[in-house]
């Protein structure tokens, strides 16, 4: 028998095992074929499946594949395996001859090509070469580095590889994963006036079209698309035969033997072998209740249920053939509705009670051609008479040809006719135009009457015709031909002998017609001429035909046959075999009976007759005994009622599956709508049960996905709730018995999808990479809540949920690191991890390596965590909760690697600050995420490095306060930038320290503000003391100065003043705080700033107001009254009188007034803030007229030597105009102080002008003359 293994759980013995015995009989051997034994094999739900299509090993189990075993053996299994795959093969092609309860599905979704590794290989040249620069697509840096992230993070990714290497990538998954990559980097571009970010995201989809097309010539396509490439469109029934030829592995040879042995062209045989299996089928169920060898179910009530369900579905089945046409692409002709009975439960073939048939429903309808062509023999008219012939079918119209010379009788012309007339009566006559003036009528020349049926010869014929007594055309004949077309209902036709106990009493011969009036409803109906209803019917129903011996008490007929029905018999005889033969398998179909008749002696080649058999009768002779010959004909004999259907569907599901996932489309598990067709097909006429199609489903495709290959969640996911359904009574296909086997192996399906679903979500990265297929992680986890439900009615608490997808996200953050290092170990970058190395390579490596790597994989952590937020986020569509679950997978995985981290890190020598970069990228990445933020590993990683910062810190306090003090005491105040060497060096170190602290973005809020303050008030501090050194060493320089006219402001000098309008400046930066003391203590450094620069100011100014005393001291000895200004006035006027004496005071004028240019010239150009030199300025010009004003005042009682008048007024009046030009305002200019010198020099200068007769062109006018002068 074909039980396929002894671990197959079987709940009937009874009747599965007769239905084993039947197939072994079939099959003509005992033994079990591999193929089917891996199928019936019951394994845990953790084991590994083989691989996918015909590669996968038959039986895993040893006792039946071992490679010990001998070739017989082998070859017996072979052998057994063939016969099976045949007799699958039979049920196939009926289902796709004559489906009448599926259609192909036109609503499935259209599935894309899938890549292979060759085109994944010829994909990366491809984009290579575009990054290397050599291809001819123009792209912008923008979209160059999109390419090379994708490149680079996807293309070359290994899990891609894997992705592709399953079979389950799509040309369009690449596409949208590079769609998804570029929406993120076009929303983070500036916006561009004039340029939409839409449009440039179709720019770059349309350039990755062109990289991943290449420069193929899309031309060169195969005229003839492969099998596999159409299998996602409708397929005809000869593309579904080459299918499942490929997929069951039968020959081209043995398809056309059953092909012809089937009859699969003909729909009539095919429509009765379906009458023929569902008769069996309940004749089978009405066995089983008899006897009452049922399966196992749940439930003994169910037991009575199930034959009631096993009726039910073959009166559905019943009814679908019943509501098909009788004849498919026939004439308009619709199925006859005939009236049943309200109260049947299902349709009884076998009472005539329940039809009744009248004469009227058998009334058919035919359509006759009619041709003439030509009539010979015309002699007893003239050669140009006009001749004619009409034609008519007797009770209908009549028709005429055109005319003729009777030199040339011929037209070829047609007439159509339409009739009910079984047997028409056809007249055709022949006429010539009377000539006769009182002729009435045209001359009939002879006519013919033909009794055509749709059995007659439909080629042109000569006929004699009927002519008139005194006619000279004795040999007149006409060629015609009359076409009579059979009706699709009609199906066979022809005369026989007939006799019978209720109709045909008397034997004789009669004109039989067999009619179809439904799928379930034959007449045998005798007619007459001329008549459309029959003489006398008989329905066909309940009657069984066979051949029979001669009657020797029956004149007429030589070979005999009969219809049997209890209480009636009817014999029939026909004239020769072959008409016998055709007229039995008529009946044979009609009938439906299960007993199929052979003839007890061999079909004559040649007839009764003497003529030879037709050429349709020697084809099927020819197909029949080549089929004999190889030995098909106990496949297409086997009772399909007693066969182990749901055994051969697993085995026939299973190789489709198989082959569909090694076509050339990214199905994920789907089958194609041709596939879908078949298997419905199956399902519905041979009464598959949809638990089991669906546990069988679920254990393919279980098994495909643990051997790597990508299935569909959400396909799983309707076969297991179609199965949860059913064992759990809500009967999804109606059906609402629940066997033991179903619920046993339901559960045992759902411990091991459980397990599956479970190791996919601890693997998710891995089985949904890059998060395709789409909204596969969504569908998984819903699944998962649907396996975890205990019912369908109670929903399971989403605590529950949760802690296994908590646990699943546990396993995936050890998974996901330990390959994360593996990886880095591969790429040579990583030689320090504890998942990889031993304690000895480890304590090998420096310290700089050691942190170097753990750099590295830290930025390979933040990609993976980046990527799962990016890819594998859809699970919040399932789960609200989704997030959080997957922030806690980071903690975990986070958690691995601080030990990594903690062990390089407590490598590293002390007051080693290279692992700042470390906390900065991590902290980096942890504080911009909201549910890792101060998170545990978050915090430990602060915990870590708060010494180090706090150390950090306290060192660059100690040497900043050091670098002042050695700088200070070495400085030479040289300019540098803007101010010494000095004061740079510290404000820059004070900027990088602080923008170092900044850059941390330390996450605690606490810490973060006490580091700033610290750091604020350090730069104070610091800036404090800048000041203060750079006062004490402007005093120290100002004292060396000169005090004569000869004193040029130092460059040192302006550069310690620029030393405070820089840390003025960098004060605002390093030690400004918002409230608090820190913007009191601020405050206090930008007045100890503006005191300092005051106090510099107010020392330039009165070094500056000492050299002009040291200008009016001069003036002094001019003094009225004072003997040296005797003696001088004396000897200049001595001397004027023999050398040309210089004026006294013009060159002291002219001494200060160069003096006091070139110092402001200095400051103007070497100091660095305007607000400084503008008080310098007004300082030193207020003091300075302040000064010469007193001078003034100390004499106001004198008269002032003419040298001394024309000295200060020269002083008084460039300085005015040269403190004028420096910017200096007006309201400072003409001060009171100014307005009294002014008046007080006016009144010397008119005074002098009476006594010395003028002051030589020197005045306090303004002149433009003294403009040139001066």
């Amino acid at each position: 028998m074909l039980d396929p293994s002894s671990s197959e759980e079987e709940s009937d013995e009874g009747l599965e095992e007769e239905s084993r015995d039947v197939l072994a009989a079939a099959g003509g051997s005992q033994r079990a074929p591999p193929a089917p034994a891996r199928e019936g094999r019951r394994e845990a739900p953790g084991r590994a499946g083989g691989g996918g299509g015909a590669a996968r090993p038959g039986s895993p189990s040893p006792s039946v594949l071992s490679e010990g075993r001998d070739e017989p053996e082998r070859q017996l299994d072979e052998e057994q395996e063939r016969r099976i795959r045949l007799q699958l093969y039979v049920f196939v092609v009926r289902c796709i001859a004559y489906p009448f309860n599926a259609k192909q599905p036109t609503d499935m979704a259209r599935r894309q090509q899938k890549l292979n590794k060759q085109q994944l290989q010829l994909l990366k040249e491809r984009f290579q070469a575009f990054l290397n620069g050599e291809t001819q697509i123009v792209a912008d840096e923008a979209f160059c580095n999109a390419v090379r992230s994708y490149y680079e993070v996807f293309l070359k990714s290994d899990r891609v590889a894997r992705m592709v290497q399953s079979g389950g990538c799509s040309a369009n998954d690449f596409r949208e994963v590079f769609k998804k990559n570029i929406e993120k980097r076009v929303r983070s571009l500036p916006e561009i006036d004039g340029l939409s970010k839409e449009t440039v995201l179709s720019s770059w989809i349309a350039k990755y079209d062109a990289i991943y097309r290449g420069e193929e010539d899309l031309c060169k396509q195969p005229n003839r698309m492969a099998l596999s490439a159409v299998s996602e469109l409708i397929l005809s029934k000869e593309q579904l035969y080459e299918m499942f030829q490929q997929i069951l592995g039968i020959k081209k040879l043995e398809h056309q033997l059953l092909y012809n042995a089937c009859q699969l062209d003909n729909a009539d045989e095919q429509a009765a072998q379906i009458r023929r299996e569902l008769d069996g089928r309940l004749q089978l169920a009405e066995k089983m209740a008899k006897e009452r060898k049922f399966p196992k179910f749940i439930a003994k009530e169910m037991e009575n249920m199930y034959i009631e369900e096993l009726r039910s579905s073959v009166n559905l089945l019943m009814a679908n053939l019943e509501s098909l046409p009788v004849s498919k692409g026939g004439p308009e002709f619709k199925l006859q509705k005939l009236k049943r009975s309200q109260n049947s439960a299902f349709l009884d073939i076998g009472d005539e009670n329940e039809i009744q048939l009248s004469k009227s429903d058998v009334v058919l309808s035919f359509t006759l051609e009619i041709v003439i062509m030509e009539v010979q023999g015309l002699k007893s008219v003239a050669p140009n008479r006009i001749v004619y012939c009409t034609m008519e079918v007797e009770g209908g119209e009549k028709l005429q040809t055109d005319q003729a010379e009777a030199s040339r009788p011929q037209w070829g012309t047609q007439g159509d006719f339409t009739t009910t007339h079984p047997r028409p009566v056809v007249k055709v006559k022949l006429f010539t135009e009377s000539t006769g003036v009182l002729a009435l009528e045209d001359k009939e020349l002879g006519r013919v009457i033909l009794y055509p049926t749709s059995n007659s010869s439909k080629s042109a014929e000569l006929h004699r015709m009927m002519v008139p007594k005194s006619s000279q055309d004795s040999d007149l004949k006409i060629k015609l031909a009359v076409r009579m077309d059979k009706p699709p209902h009609m199906k066979h036709s022809g005369y026989l002998y007939a006799l019978g106990q209720k109709v045909w009493k008397r034997w004789k011969k009669r004109y039989f017609v067999l009619v179809q009036v439904s799928q379930y409803t034959f007449a045998m109906c005798s007619y007459r001429e001329k008549k459309s209803e029959p003489q006398e019917l008989m329905q066909l129903e309940g009657y069984t035909v066979d051949y029979t011996d001669p009657h020797p008490g029956l004149q007429g007929g030589q070979m005999f046959f009969n219809a049997v029905k209890e209480g009636d018999t009817v014999i029939f005889a026909s004239d020769d075999e072959q008409d016998r033969i055709l007229w039995v398998q008529a009946m044979y179909r009609a009938t439906g009976q299960s007993y199929k008749p052979v003839p007890a002696i061999q079909t004559q080649k040649v007839n009764p007759k003497g003529g030879t058999l037709h050429a349709g009768a020697q084809l099927r002779k020819f197909y029949a005994d080549r089929f004999q010959k190889h030995g098909m004909d106990e496949f297409i004999s086997a009772s399909p009622c007693k066969l182990d259907h749901a055994f051969l569907f697993r085995i026939l599901q299973r190789q489709t599956l198989d082959h569909r996932l090694n076509d050339s489309y990214s199905c994920l598990g789907w089958f194609s709508p041709g596939q879908v067709f078949v298997l419905d097909e199956y399902c519905a006429r041979y009464g598959v049960r949809g638990c089991h199609r669906h546990l069988c489903y679920l254990t393919e495709l279980m098994e495909h996905s643990e051997s790597g290959a990508v299935v569909d969640p959400t396909l799983l996911h309707y076969s297991f709730a179609f199965c949860a359904s059913h064992v759990h009574g809500s009967r999804p296909d109606g059906i609402g018995t629940v066997s033991m086997e179903e619920k046993d192996r339901f559960e045992e399906i759902k411990e091991r999808l459980s397990f599956l679903l479970e190791n996919q979500i601890s693997h998710f990265r891995y089985c949904f990479p890059f998060g395709r297929p789409e909204g596969a992680l969504k569908a998984t986890l819903s699944l998962l809540e649907r396996v975890l439900m205990k019912d369908i009615a109670t929903p399971i608490p989403a605590e529950e949920v949760k802690k296994v997808v908590r646990k699943c996200l546990e396993k995936a953050a050890l998974i996901n690191y330990t390959r994360l290092t593996e990886y880095a170990k591969i790429e040579g970058q990583v030689t320090l991890f504890c998942f990889v190395f031993d304690t000895e390579t480890m304590s090998q490596a420096s310290p700089a390596r050691k942190l170097e790597d753990v750099l590295h994989l830290a930025e390979l952590c933040i990609e993976v965590l980046q990527q799962n937020e990016e890819h594998h986020a859809e699970g919040r569509e399932a789960f609200a909760w989704w997030p959080d679950l997957l922030a806690e997978h980071a903690e975990k995985f986070w958690a691995l690697f601080t030990v990594d981290m903690d062990t390089a890190l407590e490598a590293q020598p002390q007051d080693s600050w290279d692992s700042f970069p470390l906390f900065q990228l991590l902290n980096n990445f942890l504080r911009n995420d909201t549910l890792l933020c101060n998170g545990k590993f978050h915090k430990h990683l602060q915990e870590i490095f708060v010494p180090l910062v706090v150390r950090y810190v306290d060192l660059m306090e100690s040497s900043i306060a050091q670098s002042i003090h050695r700088g200070f005491e070495q400085e030479t105040w040289q300019p540098v930038n803007n101010g010494s060497a000095t004061s740079e060096d510290l404000f820059w170190k004070l900027d990088a320290l602080q923008m170092f602290v900044f850059d941390l973005h330390w996450p605690e809020q606490e810490f973060a503000h006490h580091l700033e303050q610290r750091l604020k008030l350090m730069a104070s501090d610091m800036i404090e003391a800048c000041v203060k050194r750079t006062r004490t060493a402007f005093e120290l320089k100002l004292q060396k100065a000169s005090k004569t006219t000869d004193l040029r402001i130092p460059a040192s000098v302006c550069t310690m003043l620029n030393v405070l309008v820089d840390a003025k400046k960098q004060s605002t930066k390093l030690c400004a705080l918002d409230g608090g003391q820190e913007q009191q203590y601020h405050s206090k450094i930008d007045d100890l700033i503006d005191s300092t620069v005051k106090e510099i100011i107010s020392m330039l100014v009165s070094k500056f107001v000492a050299v002009l005393e040291g200008v009016l001291s001069k003036l002094s000895r001019y003094d009225e009254g004072t003997f040296f200004s005797s003696i001088l006035s004396f000897t200049v006027k001595a001397a004027a009188k023999y050398v040309d004496v210089p004026k006294p005071g013009m060159d002291l004028a002219d001494t200060y007034i160069m003096f006091v240019r070139q110092n402001q010239d200095i400051l103007r150009e070497k100091v660095n803030e305007e607000m400084y030199i503008e008080k310098l300025f007004d300082q030193w010009y207020s003091s300075s007229m302040k000064v010469i004003c007193v001078w003034l005042a100390d004499r106001l009682d004198l008269q002032l030597h003419i040298y001394q008048l024309k000295t200060l007024i020269k002083i008084v009046k460039k300085t005015y105009r040269d403190f004028r030009l420096q910017g200096v305002l007006e309201g400072t200019l003409n001060s009171k102080t100014y307005d009294t010198l002014h008046r007080r020099l006016t009144v010397e200068e008119a005074t002098a002008s009476v006594s010395e007769g003028g002051l030589q062109g020197i005045t306090m006018k303004d002149s433009d003359e003294e403009e040139e002068e001066g």
